[in-house]
């Protein structure tokens, strides 16, 4: 084709252009000349929050093995566990944010049902105003259980007032007469043995003189 005929097809395109009504109007034309084009419309995300909510977590798949598995999909930007405050232990569920949210939408729409370890994974995106704003507070750091045995023998060692000493007394003969009193109720003889002690509290450290 000619430089004159290409330029006669040209002029024909833009004949045929210029005669389309303002309804029917194409978004570009070929350079190359052609019918115009329109470009398709695309749907916005129904949900487009990068945040996953994933439950039914099996036991052995923590924040290092959820991190290393679900990176094959796209960047992890935060990753957190529900765990117990007092044990430290998982609670089963558990919380990643992408950086795109139309990853996000894929690991849903992938990973829902999915049978890992015998359970079977529950996972869905949270809309955007459903995430809390602590909901990535301290992260992304190792979660130390309390000690609750170290907390229950200080408790138990700590020294205590004659008044305390006292009401603690007062707490086991409480328990001891409703003892008594369950048993008598069940028709069992048996004669309870007496609680020996003193009201004063006996020291819990015994200093030497020199």
């Amino acid at each position: 084709m000619g430089t004159k005929a290409k330029k006669a097809t040209v002029k024909k395109s833009l004949k045929k252009a210029n005669a389309i009504k303002p309804s029917e109007a194409a978004d570009f034309l070929p350079l190359e000349g052609g019918p115009a084009h329109k470009l398709p419309n695309l749907k916005p995300l129904e949900n487009a929050s990068p945040v996953l909510y994933i439950g039914r977590i099996p036991h052995g798949f923590y924040e290092k093995e959820m991190e290393a598995y679900f990176a094959q999909f796209g960047t992890i930007k935060r990753l957190r566990i529900a765990r117990n405050k007092k044990t430290g232990k998982s609670r089963h569920f558990g919380y990643i944010e992408f950086e795109s949210p139309e990853v996000a939408k894929i690991v849903a729409d992938t990973m829902h049902n999915y049978l890992l370890f015998e359970h079977l994974l529950q996972v869905s995106v949270v809309p955007l105003e459903h995430v809390h704003p602590r909901l990535w507070k301290g992260f992304n750091y190792r979660y130390k259980p309390v000690d609750s045995l170290q907390i229950e023998r200080e408790r138990h060692d700590k020294e205590r007032t004659l008044a305390e000493h006292r009401k603690l007394i007062d707490r086991v003969m409480k328990r001891d007469q409703k003892r008594r009193k369950r048993i008598e109720a069940a028709g069992i003889e048996y004669e309870c043995p007496k609680i020996v002690g003193n009201l004063q509290s006996a020291p819990k450290k015994i200093k030497f003189e020199d």
